[in-house]
């Protein structure tokens, strides 16, 4: 099968190569899916990259990355029933701990990792609800429901960001979300009430008029070590930051004063090591809103799997506008 991979870290242009591996064989407990989509992801750039602390060489010998995708399962492992054969589904977790992920022709892995998609729902969209929607649903809702609730939402605009705009407003959260200048308009249509700039001098001020004084019950924060000392200012007492991100300063210091005053929570998220019952609640909250028409994913660019290498300088530039996938057919 034809397939992309690396062997050694560095420059995407100089280390990911288009190759032809066996296709695998699905396992007891697993299923053989033969991927149309593959989602690229910043966090597949970086371990290719190299640029995870501590990590010094890959893992295995070859590694075909990406954990997002979707396809049809063509065959099963023993335990497996015979009746999943033709499933439409998306993939969880397809390279995490593992030598071989989506940006190939197949991948068999463990059964549950394969969740069966929703009828109407296209296989593009699913290459996107792993990392991306499962992200957002946990940051979103990984404190119970947020009816009623104010909500800010930093870097509306992202893949990430996007999807945790339309959950939280589909949660019925009062939802406040910042992004680069220009990208307003698709905040605002995703359903946020008030969309602000985030180099705005005055961000604080205006998050706090628009609370009445009060300040956000959670925050959804994509930059914490950027924003760490800010945060305090604008979550109310008792008040949760939702962290899954902070690439620009990964050693922030914390101004503890400032958190313990008004027991703020830190609530960090790594979708990889999400428990079982919290990830099945999140995959049945995307699955309700993708039916209820309350959640669309957006692509913002789709490339040929011999252009993964272009795929993974798009995921890590700056501004971009949506997921970025590679279609395997």
């Amino acid at each position: 099968m034809r397939a992309i991979a690396y062997d050694r870290f560095g420059p995407a242009s100089d280390v990911l190569t288009l190759t032809r591996i066996e296709p695998p064989a699905p396992a007891a407990g697993e299923v053989l899916v033969r991927l149309a989509w593959s989602g690229v992801n910043p966090s597949d750039a970086k371990a290719r990259a190299g640029i995870r602390p501590g990590v010094t060489k890959p893992p295995f010998p070859q590694i075909v990355p990406h954990s997002d995708g979707a396809g049809v399962i063509e065959a099963v492992g023993a335990g497996v029933d015979a009746a999943r054969i033709g499933e439409r589904v998306w993939i969880w977790n397809g390279q995490w701990q593992r030598a071989c992920g989506t940006a190939a022709e197949y991948i068999a892995l463990p059964q549950a990792q394969a969740v069966p998609l929703p009828d109407g729902v296209d296989l593009a969209t699913g290459a996107v609800l792993g990392i991306p929607g499962l992200t957002a649903c946990q940051t979103v809702f990984g404190g119970g429901d947020v009816a009623g609730q104010t909500l800010l939402i930093s870097g509306g605009a992202g893949a990430v960001g996007h999807i945790a705009v339309q959950l939280a407003r589909w949660g019925g959260a009062t939802v406040i979300a910042t992004c680069s200048k220009g990208a307003e308009a698709r905040v605002r249509a995703a359903g946020a009430d008030h969309v602000l700039e985030y180099r705005d001098p005055d961000l604080t001020a205006r998050i706090m008029e628009i609370t009445g004084g009060r300040g956000v019950d959670r925050a959804v924060e994509v930059e914490f070590g950027e924003n760490i000392a800010v945060l305090p200012e604008i979550v109310a007492p008792l008040g949760t930051i939702a962290v899954y991100g902070s690439g620009k300063q990964m050693a922030p210091t914390l101004p503890f004063g400032a958190y313990l005053f008004k027991a703020l929570k830190i609530d960090i998220t790594l979708i990889y090591i999400l428990p079982d019952a919290a990830r099945d609640a999140a995959i049945a909250t995307l699955h309700k809103t993708l039916q209820d028409g309350a959640l669309r994913p957006e692509i913002g660019a789709r490339y040929a799997l011999a252009d993964c290498a272009e795929a993974h300088e798009a995921v890590m530039t700056p501004g971009r506008t949506g997921a970025v996938l590679l279609e395997i057919g």
